[in-house]
Parts: structure tokens; sequence; C-alpha cells
């Protein structure tokens, strides 16, 4: 292996490790779920025309919780996104495609509260999946504007085999059941997805596999460098990207890239 490559590995490692000890300090503030004002009529509802931009709506990963997101929130809020929620799934789900249904029930919570009619989702490794099952099995194209997805194994990844106890991952695995559905033709498809996919991903295996490729889809991937998993939802180039990806609704088909500290496109 090339000097600089050993280099970059042993730097995103730090950085992982760092964010790892971040993460383990914050998880407590994020095992309570989000509170949301209820729906209705008289519950604050923001007309369309308001101001606030369309609610994001953020999904973590296995294992994770909300907190995993404090510092893309800020981000998003510096931006003037004003709805900004957390979806959590439940550490007892077995199945994403039952979490996918209560997202999609609380998409529609989330537009009756707000006014809207359209929402932008961001979903970290496993809540992309969760988010992309919604949105081309279950209609959430009709309710998704843009579909963030940050190292998220569209095409299953082989990390960790001892792990496949779990049915959530053996549902992450390359040629799943539901990877398989996934695959299947999605004509019409109204969501654009942005992919945004690391070149030392370690949970990603191969990286590639963060990639999205599919002939309904249109999709938008960006290859990050310099970054490992655990640093994708909170490094601030990747935060700028992100930004970048839910402003511009209409960006073309292809690839662009995050090199460290700086969005390059």
């Amino acid at each position: 292996m090339e000097l600089a490559k050993v280099t970059a590995l042993m730097r995103a490692t730090v950085l992982e490790a760092a964010v790892l000890s971040g993460r383990l300090v914050l998880y407590p503030s994020g095992v309570v779920p989000e509170r949301s004002a209820p729906a209705g009529p008289g519950a604050d509802a923001v007309p369309v025309a308001g101001g606030g931009g369309r609610p994001v709506v953020l999904l973590h990963g296995f294992a994770d919780n909300r907190s995993v997101f404090v510092l893309l929130r800020r981000a998003l809020a510096r931006h003037d996104r004003a709805h900004v929620v957390s979806v959590d799934h439940s550490p007892f789900t077995r199945d994403l495609r039952t979490a996918a249904e209560a997202l999609g029930r609380r998409v529609e919570e989330i537009l009756e509260r707000t006014g809207r009619t359209e929402v932008d989702l961001v979903g970290h490794s496993l809540g992309g999946l969760i988010a992309r099952h919604y949105v081309q099995r279950l209609g959430g194209d009709a309710r998704v504007r843009t579909l963030v997805t940050l190292g998220t194994p569209h095409a299953g990844t082989t990390v960790a085999p001892l792990a496949d106890a779990h049915p959530l991952v053996r549902q992450m695995r390359p040629g799943s059941e539901v990877l398989r559905e996934l695959a299947g033709p999605a004509p019409g498809c109204r969501t654009r997805f942005v992919c945004f996919w690391s070149d030392l991903d370690q949970i990603m295996v191969p990286v590639e596999t963060a990639r999205l490729d599919h002939p309904d889809l249109r999709v938008h991937n960006v290859r990050v460098s310099g970054i490992g998993h655990l640093a994708l939802p909170v490094h601030p180039a990747v935060a700028a990207g992100i930004l970048a990806a839910l402003d511009d609704g209409g960006a073309a088909e292809g690839t662009d890239s995050v090199e460290g500290a700086a969005f390059v496109a």
C-alpha cells in the first residue's frame, strides 16, 4: 500500500475513534424518542407559503439513535431549515420493511403538522435503506423530494459475518430478499437520490456498495475521500454537500466528490 494511502487510512481511523467517543457520550441523549407537536387544527401548522423550506427527516443507522445527527441538525438550522425531525427505529425492529411503514406514518404526521406537501430524507447506513424502501415500495416518492443516503449498503455489505444473527443485518447482506426487491423495477419514481459513499468506509464492504446504480432512479453519487463510516453524518464537508443536495432539486445525475474538508463539485 502506498504511503499516502496508509497515512490517509491512519487519519481516518483516528477520526473514527474520536467520533465513536463522542457518539458514546451523546448516545444517552438520544435514547428518549423525539417529541413532536400534535397534528391537526390549531397545532401551529405552517402554511405552504411559509418559510423554513421543506421539512427534513433524519434516519439513523443500525444500533444507533438520533444523537448521531446533533451537528447536522445545527447545520440545517443555520441554513434556514426550520423543520428538522429525527425518526428512531426501535432496537427491537427485526424487519426494515416494518420500519419503512412506520416512517411513512411519521412523514404523513409531519406534513399534516407543517402544512407542507413534501419532505426531504437523510438516512445514514441502515437508515438510508429504510428510507429507500419507503420511497420505492410504499409510494413514498409522492411525498419525498430528495433522499440523501450516507454510507448506505445499497448493494449489501459483507462486513462482520458473525453479526448475521440479527435479522436486520441479514437484510443488509448482498442478495437478501429486501435488496432484491429494491433492485427490481421502479418506473416513474419521482424522488431524486443523492448518495454519499466513502473510499475509506470500513463498514461498507466493498466501499462501492454505498453507491446507488438503478436504471429507473435519478441518482447523483458523491464520492467522499479521507473519512470513515461514522464520520459521514458529522463531518462539516459532508454537511455542506448535504445542504447543497437539498437545495439543488434539479441537479443532474452523475458523480461529484468531497475531499477532506472541502466540497469539490
